[in-house]
């Protein structure tokens, strides 16, 4: 009757779980420190400040299900994988939504080579068509319409400043994670939005 091999000895036992722990500390440890750095924003370089309005805590966004030409998109789908810079408009695009599409598509392309790490969102307030944003704008931008209480669970996520979202003209980040994390005043221009970007890229290791 063959009896079973004795166990290993306890030191190699002990080595082997220390190089597990190991191996997951070289995996996991980066990760780890990216959320720790921009979530709780205690590590910033001497003289950083933020150009946007940081939403703390990060507020997680409600999937709910929008329309697209294309079909019907979740909002997890639209939003995850990358950092998106959305703006959210009535039904169709005024002269502020315009110019804050402008403004997202001028910050996108200054990021040079992280370009692909970040996506232009427009959600409409209102089923509508391709032409709610301008033809000069719409390159490389996502467009969705919000639809029914789905789409009003979506918007109540949005800090607004006591105005309509639809009607703040303000510029949202939201993270690859898919938590809403800082917006922008109308008058915050392009270069506030390029700054945080950067900082962001730099010390996230996601999207």
């Amino acid at each position: 009757m063959n009896r079973p091999p004795p166990p290993p000895p306890r030191p190699i036992v002990m080595r082997r779980r220390a190089q597990l722990v190991l191996i997951a500390a070289l995996f996991l440890g980066p990760l780890a420190l990216s959320f720790w750095a921009y979530y709780g924003m205690r590590f910033r370089p001497a003289g950083h400040t933020n150009q946007g309005e940081l939403i703390e805590p990060a507020r997680p966004l409600p999937d709910a299900v929008l329309a697209t030409s294309g079909g019907s998109v979740t909002s997890a789908a639209l939003l995850h994988g990358h950092w998106s810079l959305l703006y959210v408009a009535g039904t169709d695009c005024d002269a502020r939504c315009a110019e804050a599409l402008a403004e997202t598509r001028g910050a996108r392309r200054a990021l040079g080579t992280n370009i692909a790490r970040v996506r232009r969102v427009l959600l409409v307030d209102a089923p509508c068509c391709e032409a709610a944003a301008p033809a000069g704008v719409r390159a490389d931008l996502a467009i969705a319409w919000l639809r029914d209480a789905d789409g009003r669970r979506l918007l109540d996520a949005f800090p607004a400043g006591g105005a309509s979202v639809a009607l703040a003209g303000r510029v949202y980040i939201v993270d690859p994670l898919g938590n809403l994390m800082m917006s922008y005043a109308p008058d915050a221009g392009e270069q506030a939005m390029v700054r945080d970007l950067e900082q962001l890229l730099r010390l996230s290791h996601i999207g």
